[in-house]
């Protein structure tokens, strides 16, 4: 074990799981953030002047302020698959290595995608609420009507590891998957998934349910806003469970407001916690905070999977899923 006076000061802004926090405690000298709340930002700014290790999270803004109170820092280890919160470019120009938790958290996103999608469909969470306040008086044949999924059209917007894995799902309804991506992956594979590639116009065009799934970057920032809305079918619904500013809120409270598509499911949002003004008072729309990979196994092996990246990063090994190898032969010691 290393000696107490040689533990490298870390600090974690969020709590983690029970096991995973002791796991680091045991390498590390720790400060944590123990309430499932955010780190008040000058309270991040001043513990980070002692700390050369950082877990971070997807609310946590990595930006040169931040590196520029961290002058001993040597290792970032970001708990989500996302990193748009972090000045990559800042980081590696200081030699600091940032990584991230790819792959855990696939299912737990794709099982959501299709949660949001039967959500809507089946208009569950409006229909709960008619219980509720007791307007469940009797059955009739046109009363309370959804729309079917099965046999459907999936519209995949972003193919990558939780594109595809929404796509596998979809075997199980029979929907016929159109997928757009930068990157057409190969014949065999999509066979397999029962998808075809198209662009993202006809993408909108057809599909009854379009499931956003890219990262954040400025190419995909508002990728679906007026226009893109418009090109969708009355009754297609749009699930966004990516990032909130690939879709332009503004113009989707337009939409579901006028009925140009019948609703959608969000995960995410623009300005987030905010909502975009009429959002919520909408009933053609499901709501959730930010919880595609919020499931106890999920956080756990995010937490596991960061600490290795901390654990690596710190004592000399290169952390499993660095986001910027350039830097480790500049890496500070």
């Amino acid at each position: 074990m290393i000696e107490e006076r040689a533990r490298p000061k870390i600090l974690i802004t969020g709590r983690l799981p029970d096991e995973v926090l002791y796991t680091l405690k045991q390498r590390f000298e720790v400060e944590a953030n123990l309430e499932d709340r955010p780190m008040d930002r000058e309270r991040v700014l001043q513990a980070m002047a002692d700390k050369e290790g950082f877990v971070s999270l997807v609310g946590d803004s990595i930006d040169i302020e931040l590196l520029d109170s961290a002058p001993r820092l040597r290792m970032i280890a970001q708990m989500a698959v996302g990193y748009d919160n972090v000045d990559l470019a800042a980081a590696t120009a200081r030699g600091i290595p940032v990584s991230n938790t790819p792959d855990v958290l696939t299912d737990a996103t794709a099982d959501l995608t299709f949660a949001l999608i039967l959500a809507l469909s089946r208009r569950i969470v409006e229909l709960d609420g008619r219980v509720r306040r007791g307007e469940f008086k009797f059955w009739a044949p046109m009363l309370f009507l959804g729309r079917d999924v099965t046999g459907k059209t999936l519209g995949i917007v972003g193919f990558g590891r939780i594109g595809q894995a929404v796509a596998q799902r979809a075997k199980g309804f029979r929907m016929r998957v159109l997928y757009s991506d930068p990157h057409k992956i190969d014949t065999v594979h999509e066979q397999e998934l029962n998808a075809g590639y198209v662009d993202l116009g006809r993408l909108l065009h057809e599909a009854d349910f379009v499931c956003v799934h890219v990262s954040l970057s400025e190419e995909t920032r508002h990728l679906i806003g007026k226009a893109e809305l418009a090109l969708m079918k009355p009754m297609a619904y749009l699930i966004n469970a990516a990032r909130g500013p690939v879709v332009d809120e503004k113009a989707l409270v337009e939409a579901l407001r006028s009925g140009s598509i019948a609703g959608a499911g969000l995960d995410v949002y623009e300005n987030e916690p905010s909502l975009e003004q009429g959002l919520v008072e909408l009933e053609n729309v499901v709501l959730l905070p930010h919880v595609g990979s919020a499931t106890l196994e999920t956080r756990v092996k995010m937490a596991s999977l960061a600490a290795e990246n901390l654990r690596a990063g710190l004592e000399g090994g290169v952390p499993p899923n660095l986001l910027n190898p350039e830097v480790l032969p500049h890496r500070r010691t």
